[in-house]
């Protein structure tokens, strides 16, 4: 093998590090910071009578690698809330900073596309960080169990918008698709060689591609941004 080559399976390995990096995954889930959520009113408690609005945004995600085979990731995606409790007579508001945990693995497949496999949170996984406004709303709090109701109710809402065509066109990154992009347009030149030029317009092409499927992420294609329960 000549110097500076090196084999398939290599390069391979290498060219996969390099397309499905922390900063690109993190880059593509935190398209959604700042997105409005609105959700209710929904029953919560004995016989559901009392009924919980909640309006907040999306913040801003962070993770990093935690495995190789496959290439996996932790992120940490965070949800800020300000929510009431009608209880008919009466509204009690609280805070909430709610943490989903995401597992992000990235998959090779036989068409050239790395497709990326999001595993939804389960209910006792997302953490809820609940302050009441004044000690009656804490009372209300614990009697309506509010925050299981916050658990249980955006670990469904994950799973089912993870089920969406547009968050299964966003996962996927076809390379093949990048290649031709960068091939495409390219023709001999004396003082470079088409390889040179494939390898310096591939990476452009590969950005392009995911910056590509990151928008695809949050066009659910209704115009809307939140959920009603």
């Amino acid at each position: 093998m000549s110097e500076g080559h090196i084999d398939y399976a290599a390069w391979g390995e290498r060219f996969f590090a390099s397309a499905v990096t922390a900063e690109r995954v993190l880059a593509g889930v935190n398209v959604l910071s700042g997105r409005p959520i609105d959700v209710g009113p929904i029953g919560v408690g004995p016989g559901r009578i009392a009924k919980v609005r909640a309006t907040g945004q999306i913040g801003t995600a962070t993770g990093q690698r935690v495995g190789g085979e496959p290439v996996t990731f932790h992120v940490d995606l965070p949800v800020a809330l300000k929510f009431s409790i009608d209880l008919g007579m009466d509204k009690q508001n609280f805070d909430a900073d709610i943490t989903l945990p995401l597992v992000i693995s990235a998959h090779a497949r036989d068409d050239l596309a790395i497709e990326l496999e999001v595993t939804p949170p389960q209910a006792a996984q997302v953490t809820v960080r609940l302050k009441a406004q004044g000690l009656r709303a804490s009372l209300t709090s614990k009697a309506a169990n509010v925050e299981g109701e916050l658990r249980r109710f955006v670990a469904k809402y994950v799973a089912r918008e993870l089920t969406q065509p547009y968050v299964r066109a966003a996962t996927l990154i076809d390379v093949g698709a990048a290649i031709e992009r960068a091939a495409a347009g390219l023709g001999p030149r004396e003082s470079s060689p088409i390889a040179d030029e494939l390898t310096d317009g591939l990476p452009a092409a590969l950005e392009a591609e995911i910056e590509h499927t990151a928008q695809l992420f949050v066009e659910d294609g209704t115009g809307t941004s939140g959920a009603q329960e």
